[in-house]
């Protein structure tokens, strides 16, 4: 080795802080893409018929980044290289396996901007394939059978959704998890199976293995609350979508070949003609402290993850990815790839309505309102063990609801174009006029997306009813700016149950309703009073 090819090694070491010997994983970044080979006036080599169809709706035109890594550069690579992992169109870049010696050479190859340091370690098999997932949410409790889900369902208007008809049906849902341990043996699942709703299964964390039902069931819950159908346990929001499921997440270890992962699985989803991206995962802080995000790094442009996800939705996919558990510890702030411009960050509420105390807050780094929704996230039913459904907690969970909600909304409603489903679910929220960092928009709900009235669950942050749900027989309204209001009660069916006239002394203080006769179930409460009105939703347990 001359002289300079040693100072260049050397300069490599100390810029990258790997050792000298071993294998890691690197990306390999391109300055330039060849175009020789393929055409952007060949779409159908470049993309399925699927995807150009939803081009076509966005009225997207294809670009560079639909185009393939040139195979020039991948034929220089992998001599030198000792695995290819894989290759990523939209980031011009080639994921491999190598030694530092190979790597330091092909930092110096005149096509290649730059060599990014994703992972430390090898070849990895699916004997490496642990139980393990840090996910900072508290496990699943034990397992429970009963219609308990009716809550979750019903703040979003779900019911409604499928009383009209849409269940997702002909929606095209990527799930991007863990792993999905179970999920081919739950029997909520099962229709997915008889009815060929997967369409296509794919390891990014094993590259070139379709077996995803292994690893971790964090996926499996995710999947249930979109996809279930089992009404004794539980019904999923999109029940009757198609669904491509992705593992880019490693149980085992903490990397930003994650990320990597995650804009691969992007790509292989968009080329399937996917519409809805459900990204239950989060990072900030990586096993190399080098990696580590700071907020300021929150800004959407600056973690791979943030950029796929800003490509994908470019590409007229909506991304939901759940905004974060960091609410109770010192971080506090959303992770990426919740910083993403174009996308839906969702937190999570407990069952009076407020944060649960674990859901991230916003803003982004350059100030945009994140989470631009939540769900009910605290004590959420899914489905993770073949034995029942169980409870969980986690803005992972919230999500995929939003999702769910997201999916019928569009098979309702086939010629709105992303952002336009996006503006809907954001002017749906029960703050939209007076959005927040920690709720964002608030609450989203069917009827009011779908119809842009200013009706639903939840009110201004100025009315609210507690405790709700209502297990005593005292509820507590804080409404409007006079010392006397109306309140009527209607089931779901719209059918009036009681109308009564409520006073109070001090405008301070919130009116009383006895509710002790009530039934259990759920219930639209109707206020209003000389100047303003209200539409709540109670749950009586």
């Amino acid at each position: 080795m001359g002289k300079s090819s040693l100072f260049a090694l050397v300069c490599f070491l100390l810029c990258c802080g790997r050792p000298l010997m071993g294998q890691d994983r690197y990306a390999i970044h391109y300055t330039y893409k060849p175009t020789d080979q393929y055409s952007l006036n060949r779409p159908l080599e470049l993309l399925s018929k699927a995807s150009l169809e939803r081009r076509e709706r966005e009225k997207i035109g294809l670009d560079s980044t639909d185009i393939p890594v040139s195979e020039k550069y991948i034929a220089l690579i992998a001599e030198e290289v000792d695995e290819i992992l894989y290759h990523s169109r939209w980031l011009n870049a080639s994921l491999v396996r190598a030694d530092s010696a190979a790597v330091a050479k092909i930092a110096s190859f005149p096509f290649v901007s730059k060599v990014e340091y994703a992972a430390r370690g090898g070849k990895r098999n699916a004997e490496n394939g642990t139980q393990g997932y840090d996910a900072k949410e508290p496990a699943a409790a034990a397992i429970r059978t009963g219609t308990t889900f009716d809550f979750q369902n019903h703040i979003l208007g779900i019911p409604e959704m499928h009383a009209d008809g849409f269940n997702g049906e002909g929606i095209k849902i990527a799930v991007f998890d863990a792993g999905f341990l179970n999920a081919d043996a739950i029997g909520g699942l099962q229709h997915l199976f008889n009815e060929n709703r997967i369409l296509a299964t794919r390891d990014f964390v094993l590259p070139g293995s379709s077996h995803v039902f292994r690893a971790d069931t964090h996926g499996t819950g995710a999947l249930s609350l979109l996809a279930s159908f089992d009404p004794s346990q539980l019904i999923g929001g999109a029940y009757a979508a198609e669904y491509i499921l992705c593992i880019t997440e490693d149980v085992d270890s903490e990397f930003r070949i994650e990320e990597f992962n995650w804009v691969r699985a992007a790509e292989f989803a968009d080329s399937l003609g996917v519409d809805i991206i459900n990204s239950s995962l989060g990072y900030n802080y990586f096993d190399d402290p080098d990696m580590n995000y700071s907020r300021e790094d929150l800004d959407g442009e600056t973690a791979v993850i943030s950029i796929g996800a800003g490509i994908a939705a470019n590409k007229g996919i909506l991304v939901v990815s759940s905004s974060g558990n960091e609410g109770n510890i010192s971080w506090q702030t959303i992770t990426v790839p919740a910083d993403a411009r174009g996308i839906l960050a969702v937190g999570a509420i407990n069952n009076r309505f407020t944060k649960a105390g674990f859901s991230s807050i916003g803003p982004s780094s350059d100030g945009r309102i994140k989470p631009e929704l939540v769900a009910f996230g605290s004590g959420v039913t899914l489905w993770r063990q073949v034995e029942g459904t169980s409870f969980s907690s986690g803005t992972s969970f919230s999500a995929p609801q939003i999702a769910a909600l997201a999916a019928g909304l569009w098979q309702a409603n086939p010629m709105w174009t992303r952002a336009e489903l996006k503006d809907r679910l954001i002017q749906s929220g029960s703050q939209a006029a007076n959005p927040d960092f920690e709720l964002g928009y608030g609450v989203p709900n069917y009827l009011r997306a779908l119809n842009s009235r200013g009706e639903g669950i939840l009110v201004e942050q100025s009315s609210r009813i507690y405790p709700n749900p209502l297990d005593d027989k005292e509820l507590f309204v804080e409404f409007g700016q006079e010392n006397s209001c109306q309140l009527t009660l209607y089931d779901l069916q719209g059918k009036m149950i009681s109308s009564l006239s409520l006073d109070r002394a001090f405008l301070r203080d919130p009116y009383r309703v006895d509710m002790g006769t009530l039934i259990p179930g759920i219930y639209w409460l109707e206020i209003e009073d000389t100047s303003q009105a209200a539409r709540m939703k109670l749950w009586k347990k």
